[in-house]
């Protein structure tokens, strides 16, 4: 896995994801801290809106990021999307109200939702290889999974020796060298737009909206994309559970200390990472359709260990039983989020990533602004046995869904052949020479160079 690293490009830009998400983990610690002691009691409240705010920014900017990507040189916008979450870090010990945290975070979102899909937009284009890029798609798992195992430890570590403002100062540094390292690499190109095709059905002259839409139009209008959609929704009802409840599960449940938090979110973690470390084997020999499905079919059996432990009034067992649901939660979630990157980049056309990238970002952040409220609402008001059971249905529906959505034969890849285009032409990474040209599959692309798609 590690031998991507050998790409100056891609471990310079690698590094510069690590370091910025070290960098707002540290954040996050501050920030609550931060909360406490403008809100006091009610900082649970102050952090609750300020996680809304965070995926409303998703939702509402990544879209409009990705109507314009093709714009702003892919550099500058990273670059710029590093220096305003840098600019923000730096103002935010200097708070003392509570709308100024809101105002603060949602212009750190936006930057983040701003650099994030043009990041993932990118990673193809460094390595066209399948085999490298899912390779990359697993190393940036782990780098999330590590990190929220390793910022909080490293501002425990910190706050012993300083106050919670200069965790602050982490960040900005975390950010400051992520723009260094994304300035020292060499970005390849972009696939130039082809000429638009004149469809009556997708008006793509520039509109500023029809853009916007771009992605959202490709996912609606792909097979594999609309159960992509599904599968969104149910890693978002099991993620929601885990990230809103752990502390209740752990502290009111069960009763345990407070320092098992982490422990339970670290199982969560540990299950993630030991698929995102296997991961890239299993996809060289079996389908991304069949691993995802599985996965987030698995999820419903989950949901049912944990209602188990929901409904025990008492029991050493339950203690283990929960660290190995946590950890069967993480399995299971990243058997599905590892490969999207694979379909998104094999479903959009190499000069429309960016926008099919800010559309997954953003719609995936929806099904999260939906799940995280009613975890913590439903769990709140009727008992977490009901947060379970709603949670686990909606996980249950989507990933059925996700099976009638997604052609077992994955049909709407078309083989075609293309005999107009010089050899080295960037759409044609993957192809096979044949007699009449190059041949080679893949899904619905709208543009010049398949007319014959675009028509149907």
């Amino acid at each position: 896995m590690l031998s991507v690293l050998r790409d100056r490009t891609y471990r310079h830009l690698f590094a510069a994801q690590v370091i910025a998400l070290i960098g707002t983990g540290l954040a996050t610690v501050a920030l609550g801290l931060l909360a406490y002691d403008i809100a006091g009691a009610q900082a649970g409240s102050v952090l609750g809106t300020a996680l809304a705010i965070k995926m409303t920014a998703y939702v509402a900017i990544a879209p409009a990021i990705g109507a314009v990507a093709d714009r702003i040189p892919r550099r500058a916008l990273m670059v710029g999307a590093d220096l305003t979450r840098a600019a923000v870090a730096l103002s935010l010990p200097f708070v003392d109200q509570v709308w100024q945290v809101y105002v603060l975070i949602f212009a750190l979102q936006a930057a983040s939702a701003a650099f994030t899909p043009t990041f993932q937009a990118v990673i193809p284009d460094v390595l066209p290889a399948e085999r490298d890029y899912t390779q990359a798609l697993s190393l940036s798992r782990l780098a999330y999974d590590l990190e929220s195992l390793f910022s909080p430890a490293l501002a425990a570590a910190l706050l012993a020796f300083m106050s919670y403002n200069w965790l602050f100062l982490g960040t900005v540094g975390g950010f400051l060298a992520s723009a260094a390292l994304v300035v020292s690499a060499m970005l390849p190109k972009p696939v130039p737009a082809a000429a638009p095709v004149r469809l009556p059905a997708t008006k793509r002259e520039g509109r500023v909206y029809a853009k916007a839409s771009a992605g959202s139009r490709l996912f609606f209008t792909t097979p594999r994309l609309r159960a992509l959609l599904a599968l969104n929704l149910a890693v978002a009802a099991a993620s929601a559970l885990v990230t809103v409840n752990t502390v209740v599960y752990v502290r009111s449940h069960l009763g345990r200390a407070t320092g098992d938090v982490a422990f339970a979110l670290g199982a969560y973690g540990a299950g993630s990472m030991v698929v995102a470390l296997l991961l890239p084997r299993v996809l060289d020999k079996v389908a991304d359709r069949t691993v995802m499905l599985r996965g987030a079919l698995l999820l419903t059996l989950v949901f049912a260990a944990v209602g188990a432990i929901t409904a025990a009034d008492a029991g050493a067992w339950r203690w283990p039983a929960l660290l190995a649901a946590w950890a069967a939660f993480g399995t299971t979630c990243s058997m599905v989020l590892t490969p999207t990157g694979r379909l998104i980049r094999r479903s959009a056309p190499p000069e429309e990533r960016t926008s099919a990238f800010a559309a997954q970002f953003s719609m995936s952040h929806a099904c999260w602004l939906l799940t995280y409220p009613l975890a913590g609402w439903v769990g709140a008001a009727a008992g977490l046995q009901w947060a379970v059971v709603s949670l686990g249905l909606i996980a249950c529906t989507a990933a059925l869904a996700a099976v009638r959505l997604w052609p077992y034969d994955d049909s709407d890849e078309k083989p075609h052949v293309h005999t107009d285009l010089a050899p080295d032409h960037p759409h044609l990474a993957g192809a096979a020479e044949v007699s009449s040209g190059w041949s080679h599959r893949h899904g619905p692309a709208e543009d010049a160079l398949h007319p014959e798609m675009a028509a149907r």
